[in-house]
Formats: C-alpha cells, structure tokens, sequence
C-alpha cells in the first residue's frame, strides 16, 4: 500500500479514514461476522462498497477471511489482532460522540467490554 507521507495519523487514514471502515470493524466488535451481517448495519452500506472496503481491511492485515460456515458460500471475517488494536480508538470515538453530538444512541455494553485480546488470530481462507 502506498501511504501520502510518514506521518503515522495519515497513513491510518490512509488505511481506514474513509465512512465505511471503521463502521466494518466496529460491527466485528459487536459479533458481524458475515457479508449479510455487514449489509444489515443501520447505515446500508452498498453491495459494491462493502466487498471493496472488506477486501482493503483484509489486505492491510486488519481482518481475515475464514473459511465459510456449513452451508454457507461465503466465508465469514474475524478481526486480526492487528485490527483488534483498533479497538480502544474505536471507544474513544464512541464515547466523545455520545458526549459531544446530541441525540447519538449509546453504543452496547459488550462494545465497551470488549478488549484487544478478546480477539485470537484468524484462521486463513482455504485455498
């Protein structure tokens, strides 16, 4: 991947600045594990965007594919635990949205329960 400078907040960016990715890995913490999982969150992301932002997550190391559940022709996603070091960014965002912009609904227990280590590393994608 090529990063526009050094700098290490752009190049997080770079990674995961644009609407939809840390929407993605914010569902992972909540349990989304599947492509329909990702598709029913209340922000209706699109078909294209999703396969799109899942494969760049996946290509910076942030998620993986596993191998799809029985009966299922999809694989399913589990956070890296590269991407679970996201985690407390992700509250922090949360809890300054919930204290600075009003009427945000309160983001679930198990979103702030959750912690880097809860998540073990991925088993790759067969093939």
């Amino acid at each position: 991947m090529e990063f526009r400078s050094q700098c290490p907040i752009a190049s997080t960016l770079d990674i995961v600045g644009d609407k939809w990715s840390l929407l993605i890995l914010r569902s992972m913490v909540v349990g989304a594990t599947s492509y329909s999982d990702f598709l029913a969150s209340a922000e209706k992301i699109s078909t294209n965007i999703l396969a799109e932002r899942l494969r760049r997550l996946e290509d910076a190391g942030l998620i993986a594919r596993t191998t799809a559940r029985q009966g299922s022709i999809r694989g399913a996603y589990a956070l890296t635990p590269r991407g679970a070091e996201l985690i407390p960014a992700l509250q922090e965002l949360a809890r300054w949205g919930e204290a600075n912009i009003p009427d945000r609904w309160e983001a679930p227990e198990r979103f702030y329960a959750a912690r880097p280590e809860d998540f073990g590393e991925a088993a790759p994608a067969d093939g």
